[in-house]
């Protein structure tokens, strides 16, 4: 099943479940929504996140020392959908989380939460036969990384094993804010449109409004993930309204209700 982008670019918005705590996490998604987002991907904290970098790292780790488990992501999916029925909302994990959990019990519960779609990071697509099978059971979106590095004989394979949208990583290495995007994504979108009518998000690294804008030029969707986290991560007591701020900011909000109120 397709995700419905309402807005282009659709803002994709990463948050680190159980950081600082769950019930501040459910704070700061409503807050996202409300300021702008349209798809928020609840990260399930894991012990070896080998494709983020140090601020995801760091804010699994708190996660993880609250004790936060897939089990409770699900649970808080379902309270942020009893909120908000028009958002995007998917879940990110690694695999282990869900193979502990088991494959088929894991999209049963996804599907009942009201969760529309995951991305397993670490799970090729190579090696997905009984996830997608799953997935597809239970009327749930599949969404896999395309890198720069894949071949066009892969990246055929993964546009056709993704249902929701394809997420194009936008360099080589692991998340994290960057000064500078590289030319890189704008060359995988076009290569993936060959492949694909789904809509195309880029993540790893963009941070700013301008990144936003610029990526937004070419993609249809743009994945906010570790600036997010560093300012939950910055603003102890204050999360949520601060994330809502960088939404506004991010999305062109501000900058609309400026021009409003002084018409």
């Amino acid at each position: 099943m397709p995700l419905t982008f309402h807005n282009r670019p659709a803002l994709i918005a990463y948050v680190t479940c159980g950081d600082p705590d769950l019930a501040t996490t459910r704070e700061i998604v409503l807050a996202a929504i409300d300021a702008g987002a349209d798809v928020i991907e609840l990260g399930v904290p894991f012990s070896d996140p080998v494709a983020d970098g140090p601020v995801i790292q760091r804010a699994s780790e708190r996660a993880l020392r609250n004790g936060v488990s897939l089990a409770q992501v699900l649970t808080l999916a379902a309270e942020i959908r009893q909120e908000s029925q028009s958002v995007g909302l998917i879940v990110f994990s690694y695999l282990n989380p869900i193979m502990r959990m088991g494959v088929s019990k894991f999209c049963r519960v996804a599907r009942a939460a009201g969760l529309d779609g995951a991305l397993v990071t670490d799970l090729p697509v190579e090696e997905a036969g009984e996830y997608l099978k799953e997935m597809r059971r239970n009327d749930l979106a599949t969404i896999f990384l395309a890198a720069p590095t894949s071949p066009d004989a892969r990246l055929k394979q993964i546009a056709g094993a993704s249902t929701g949208f394809v997420y194009a990583v936008s360099r080589t290495g692991v998340t994290g804010a960057r000064k500078q995007m590289t030319d890189d994504a704008q060359q995988l979108v076009k290569r993936l449109r060959k492949f694909t009518r789904l809509p195309v998000a880029v993540g790893f690294g963009i941070s700013t409004p301008g990144q936003f804008e610029a990526v937004g030029q070419f993609a249809d969707g743009v994945v906010i993930g570790s600036a997010i986290v560093e300012i939950v991560e910055r603003n102890h007591g204050n999360e949520a309204a601060a994330v809502a701020q960088f939404v506004k900011t991010v999305v062109g909000r501000d900058e609309a209700q400026g021009i409003a109120a002084n018409r």
